[in-house]
Parts: C-alpha cells; structure tokens; sequence
C-alpha cells in the first residue's frame, strides 16, 4: 500500500527498515519523543484526533505496525514472527533508534497496546512511561474467556483459526466485515465516531495480504504472545516505568472484573480510569482521550 492520505497536516512521512520489514511512520510535533501505537483493526489514522493537542507537547512518531496499513507485509514463520509482540516491539525500538530516539515514551491502543506493554517488559531502559487503551494483558483476557467475554471479543478465536479459514471468509466481503468490526466495538454501535475519511484508509488498508498478516497477528496472540506473559508472570517480572491505564465503559476490558485491579498484578506504578466511550477512545472520546494522556505524560 502506498503512503496513505495525509490526516496530520505538518507532520513528515517515512518509510524505516527494521527487522520485521519497512515500517511506514508520520512524524510531528515537538518536544520530547513520544511513540503512538494503533491497534486492529485500524492504522496509525486512528491517533488523528488526538494528534493535535499531543504534537503541542510532544515529538509524535506514528507508525504502522508490521502487516498494516502502509508497513510492509513480511511472511510470517512457524511461530508466527514477526506478528508476535516480542518481534513488533524489537522492530518499533529500531524505528525510534531510527529517528535518534534511545528513550522515549508510548501509548498503545488494541493491539497496539499490547505491544506496548511488550516493550516496556523487553526493553524497560527505553521507557520513560507507558499508557494503555482499553485493553488488559493478552494473558489475563485469555483467562477471562468466558460466554460473555467469547461472545464481545469472538474475533480472538475466530481469527486465530488456521490458515486460510478467516482470510477466506472475510475475503469474501473485507468492507463489510471491517465496518461491522468497527460499529459493534463503540458504544453507539455504529460508524458514526469515526471520519469519513480515517474510514475509507481503513478499508483500503484491509486487503490481502493484510487480512492475512492481521490473522497472523492473532494466531501469535493464542500461542507465541500467550507463552511470553506467562513466562513473565510465572517470572515475577512487572512494568516499573510510570504507566496509564484508560479504558471505555463500554469497551472491551469493561467486562472484566477490572481493569486497573488486573493491570496491578503487572505494573508497580500503575493508575487509570475508565472514559466516556467504546474500544475506540480516541475517536469516541478525543478530547478526554487527549486530556488524560497530557495529564499522565506530562506529570
């Protein structure tokens, strides 16, 4: 996929080699560097709203991640590399290194949060602090699978099925899929958080061979990302940087016992909140979105 229509006016765009191939990033902004993170079923579109008041304070390196959007869609091995989050972390460290950026801080969303805290786990002296959005340890949500959970995040079984069973089926009909995907996880239940604009790069972007590398993304999810956290909880390891944790109240994490009692087992320092809003905070909720993340980073 070529470099998407531009949705930050200002920022650069770049294209990086790393190890899990040619990552595409918006840079802008100024201030110390600050690494946003989107998760599936989007691309680095998603940070578009938030981007404005973030890039008053910050440098802002925004990238697709491995598979998406107009990153590079490298084949994936046995283990499901380079879509596991060990491999997606080592390849965002490398983009930041890149742009002369040794220590930094980050925010993931979906997926993208789980790379996050991946990083932070893998590469603590590059963190200055770490938030999440709506999601808890891919572990924990593995243990809270029950009917209603199964039922809310379904796509975690459903696309983790061996190949080529999800990328047949959502082949079929890829805009249709997506665009349900999207309205079923806000609280609206509809597409109407969401621009007309960030909308048609998310559907252009989920395509082959995309639908397969975000397949591969959770198949990594139910096998090699699983193997990590339990070997770091069975470890005793935590996330020691300052960190954020913000769900929706109706997002996802919001059927689990909770989400800030569960991030506590992970992380020494942790604090959060749950915002106005479905999965997708930041474009549901921009500006308490905004809000709550300059508070965390600039405190």
């Amino acid at each position: 996929m070529t470099a998407p229509f531009d949705l930050f006016p200002g920022f650069s765009a770049h294209q990086v080699e790393t190890s899990a191939g040619r990552l595409f990033a918006r840079v802008g902004g100024d201030g110390p560097p600050l690494l946003l993170i989107h998760g599936y079923p989007q691309t680095h579109v998603m940070w578009h709203r938030v981007a404005p008041a973030l890039a008053e304070r910050f440098t802002l390196i925004i990238p697709d991640l491995p598979g998406y959007g107009a990153s590079a869609v490298p084949e994936a091995n046995a283990d499901h590399a380079p879509y596991d989050k060990r491999s997606m972390a080592k390849a965002l460290v490398e983009l930041m290194a890149a742009f002369g950026h040794e220590r930094f801080s980050l925010a993931g969303h979906d997926r993208g949060g789980r790379v996050a805290y991946r990083l932070a786990l893998d590469h603590a002296p590059r963190v200055e602090r770490l938030a999440t959005l709506d999601i808890i340890p891919t572990g924990e949500m593995w243990r809270a699978m029950d009917m209603t959970m199964a039922i809310k995040t379904y796509h975690w079984l459903f696309l983790a099925q061996p190949r080529p069973l999800p990328e047949q089926m959502i082949g079929h009909m890829p805009a249709a899929y997506l665009d349900w995907t999207l309205a079923s996880w806000t609280k609206a239940k509809n597409l109407s958080a969401f621009a007309p604009e960030a909308l048609a790069q998310y559907r252009a972007a989920y395509v082959e061979p995309h639908i397969h590398a975000l397949c591969e993304d959770y198949r990594a999810g139910a096998t090699t990302d699983l193997i990590y956290d339990n070997a770091d909880r069975e470890a005793g390891r935590t996330i020691d940087c300052p960190m954020l944790a913000i769900w929706g109240d109706a997002g996802i994490p919001s059927e689990t016992s909770g989400p800030l009692a569960v991030w506590r087992q992970w992380a020494t320092k942790v604090q959060g909140r749950a915002i106005d809003s479905g999965h997708f905070l930041a474009e549901e909720n921009p500006d308490e979105t905004a809000k709550a993340l300059l508070e965390f980073f600039t405190s």
